[in-house]
């Protein structure tokens, strides 16, 4: 068995809380990426998919701190790397694309210079080899007159044009793994779908293996290998993209499918009566989706359920799935 690119074990991060006991915003997360998959992550806001990608480049923000278990990357841990072994690491082995391309871009410097500092600060690329490389990634990633991009400031991009500039600096140095972090949240929907697309040529092209991160579980049954979904800092179901959308079984994962339908009787059978959804926040003990589920029992507020295989490649963190009817 090959060595995945990514593998996250028993990932605990936790953050200090005055006079409380710390807020653990993961726990126990176990997550890995083979060589060239993309595995989908969905989760509502809040429920730790921005805190798993800054834990996985280890740059947890303080006063935060993973607590617990590792994050490895092609058999390295890199809690065992020293700064300055990280910071060759990102940008050229491992790189995230973020969902706000205006804060990721320097107003001070042009486009080229932008992306052509992170060619020359991990490859040494300079001068015309370096405006070549750069001018051929604007064209991989479809922006036009890309000499005259090359030239330009991101004040003079739109949107969509800026997010591909953001993925231009992805890209650069062929990583082998990109985080995706809500990269398209912020875009119309035909552009969207021609960066989706785009993105996933571009991984193909270039062997990359992804972590794409979303609030749109639509968008992973076409863009996705594999669909992992996250609540409360835990995964509550992981499968092939297949397997999953042909028999969800977490009713959290039903849920959030649920809520693309147009049938008000649909969404509101999965969603608990009374609970204010926005305000629920995880019990305690037991299982973490308890106060929200429209099948809990006694034993789920109680007994914490673990992460089990119920078909070959399908796990569940649930002690009653749903089962589908025949």
């Amino acid at each position: 068995m090959t060595t995945p690119v990514l593998a996250v074990e028993g990932l605990d991060v936790e953050f200090p809380s005055y006079g409380e006991a710390p807020v653990r915003a993961l726990h126990g997360l176990d997550l890995s990426i083979g060589e060239q998959e993309i595995v989908g992550l969905v989760g509502e806001s809040g429920s730790g998919k921005t805190t798993l990608a800054r834990a996985i480049m280890q740059l947890v923000p303080p006063p935060g701190r993973i607590s617990q278990g590792s994050v490895s990357f092609e058999g390295r841990d890199l809690s065992k790397l020293d700064e300055e072994q990280l910071r060759t690491l990102r940008g050229r082995a491992m790189s995230m694309v973020i969902a706000n391309p205006r804060s990721e871009l320097n107003p001070l410097l042009t486009v080229g210079q932008q992306i052509g500092n992170i060619l020359k600060y991990h490859t040494g690329c300079k001068g015309r080899e370096l405006r070549e490389r750069v001018i051929e990634m604007l064209k991989e990633v479809r922006i036009p007159d890309p000499e005259r991009r090359y030239d330009a400031f991101p004040h003079e991009l739109s949107g969509g044009m800026a997010q591909r500039v953001v993925m231009a600096i992805a890209l650069i140095c062929n990583p082998r793994l990109v985080i995706s972090d809500d990269a398209t949240s912020g875009l119309d929907v035909t552009v969207q779908a021609q960066v989706l697309e785009l993105l996933k040529r571009l991984a193909e092209r270039h062997r990359t293996a992804m972590l794409f991160i979303t609030r749109d579980i639509g968008i992973t049954a076409h863009f996705c290998d594999r669909v992992a979904i996250i609540y409360g800092g835990e995964i509550m179901e992981i499968a092939t993209r297949a397997r999953f959308f042909a028999n969800p079984m977490h009713p959290y994962s039903v849920l959030l499918l649920a809520a693309f339908s147009h049938n008000p009787k649909l969404r509101s059978y999965w969603l608990k009566e009374g609970e204010a959804a926005a305000e629920a926040r995880p019990a305690e003990t037991g299982c973490p989706f308890a106060p929200r589920c429209v099948r809990v029992r006694e034993h789920c507020r109680s007994v914490h359920p673990e992460l089990r295989e119920l078909e070959a490649g399908h796990h569940v963190r649930c002690h009653f799935p749903v089962e589908r009817r025949a």
